[in-house]
């Protein structure tokens, strides 16, 4: 993240974010609530062909994470992951680019606030509007202390994330494959209507819905810059992800169909607990509830996080205030942080007058946004890669494998997905809003861009009259 204007310690990020922090803040991207209780929609979707729907997904987030990886070393001065469309396609694009990641990011902190509160509803006999404004504090604080505060608190989160699913996989593995009552190999995924029992359609669309549920790897590259090596956070967070999807993704939702018949999976309820349940393990399924509240204060963490970097960005770049760029003494952008406060704060509010209608509109809000942007993302670094092939620039240290035809592979995966959603009438209507939010954004860029140039025009003209 570029620290102009301004003086340091004025405007500038702080470097305390070690290794360990940058590392678990990439788990923790990978790692939410979209595994834990979101995972029950793909798999009642598309039944044990989910599994399929998880590796196309996952596939496409590998290739993403090594573009993105390439463009970061080779461009390390650009610090923030909506910046790279600013280097490759233009100011106009980066802007929207820009807006549109702090709009899907800043929709994330109410919808995660108000998840958290219902899950700690069923545990302290008090208003879920009550204990969302009490999640928003304590968020916020963290926030406010350091960047190294929120390291620190996500580096927790996403351990526990990760000792629960390496559990629930040995749990789950010895059931599967007999080394546990009842003693034999069991399997479910033939049964009640067949490996796919929706069709080949409906492995496309969960893609949608897993695709979603992966999204968050990519606040490696906003944290990287307030680390002491974001090179090397970079290249670790490449060579480990496509390990950790298999893992984390693949290999869970395998297990979860191979041990509960996919007809008794709810939308909207773990299927982990679920599956642990049906292994004789009920008292590690009731603790999936407190890892789940993890996962979801692990995700407003994150949201609180990346929507105050990215408006740092974008008002150090002249695309939003100014007042947004000082830094308070510890070196972290408290306006922004304030913001985003104040936007989940009227999310909770409005959602505790109209419960079921402003919960839906906020999880719809993000819609397709966030394919727009990868698809933004990708074409740039096509574009940087046969810049440096034309200037004759060296090779960067990370490159996308074999280019160019995986990195058009990655786009024509992410129109998969924009397909998908447009195929899958749950997922229509938060697709053609994402239509309305990108051509908002686009009209605001014009108007700037036309505002700037009556302003300069008007700046010339004074100074004629001066002459």
């Amino acid at each position: 993240m570029s620290s102009e204007p301004g003086t340091e310690g004025q405007t500038g990020l702080s470097r305390t974010l070690s290794h360990r922090h940058v590392t678990m803040i990439t788990i923790g991207g990978i790692i939410g609530a979209g595994l834990f209780v979101g995972s029950s929609v793909a798999i009642a979707g598309a039944g044990p062909a989910s599994v399929l729907s998880y590796i196309g997904s996952g596939l496409i987030f590998v290739l993403l994470m090594q573009m993105l990886a390439e463009m970061a070393v080779a461009l390390p001065e650009v610090r923030s992951f909506s910046e790279f469309t600013r280097a490759a396609l233009g100011n106009g694009v980066g802007f929207v680019t820009g807006w549109l990641y702090w709009y899907f990011w800043v929709v994330v902190i109410p919808v995660e606030a108000i998840a958290g509160a219902v899950l700690l509803h069923g545990w302290l006999p008090l208003p879920t509007w009550a204990l969302g404004l009490g999640l928003m504090a304590a968020m916020t604080a963290v926030n406010l202390m350091s960047a190294r505060s929120y390291g620190e608190f996500e580096f927790w989160f996403a351990s526990i994330k990760v000792a629960a699913i390496i559990v629930f996989i040995a749990v789950a593995a010895a059931y599967v494959f007999g080394f546990a009552p009842p003693g034999r190999v069991v399997t479910d995924l033939g049964g009640h209507g067949g490996f796919a029992p929706h069709g080949p359609i409906s492995v496309l669309a969960a893609l949608a819905t897993v695709f979603f549920a992966m999204t968050g790897a990519e606040i490696t590259t906003v944290a990287a810059a307030e680390s002491a090596e974001p090179s090397r956070a970079i290249a670790a967070m490449t060579r480990s992800v496509m390990f950790r999807i298999l893992i984390f993704y693949v290999v869970s939702i395998f297990l979860i169909v191979a041990i509960v018949p996919w007809t008794s999976v709810k939308p909207g309820y773990s299927p982990f607990t679920l599956a642990l349940s049906a292994t004789g393990h009920p008292w590690i399924a009731r603790s999936m509830n407190v890892v789940i509240l993890t996962a979801v204060l692990s995700c407003l963490n994150s949201a609180f996080y990346v929507c105050s970097r990215v408006l740092f960005v974008l008002a150090s770049n002249g695309d939003a205030p100014q007042w947004l760029v000082k830094v308070n003494a510890r070196r972290v952008p408290a306006r922004s942080v304030a913001v985003g406060a104040v936007a989940g704060v009227v999310g909770i509010l409005l959602n505790s007058a109209a419960p079921k209608g402003m919960f839906a509109f906020l999880v719809n809000a993000g819609g397709a946004l966030i394919v727009f942007i990868y698809l933004l993302t990708a074409w740039s670094q096509i574009r940087l890669r046969f810049k440096r092939q034309r200037e004759r620039q060296p090779e960067p240290a990370i490159r996308m494998w074999a280019f160019p035809w995986l990195s058009y592979a990655t786009i024509a995966g992410l129109i998969a997905v924009l397909a998908a959603m447009a195929l899958t009438p749950d997922m229509a209507s938060q697709l053609y809003a994402s239509l309305v939010a990108l051509a908002l954004a686009v009209a605001a860029y014009l108007l700037r861009r036309r505002h700037g140039r009556a302003m300069a025009a008007a700046r010339r003209g004074a100074a004629q009259d001066r002459a």
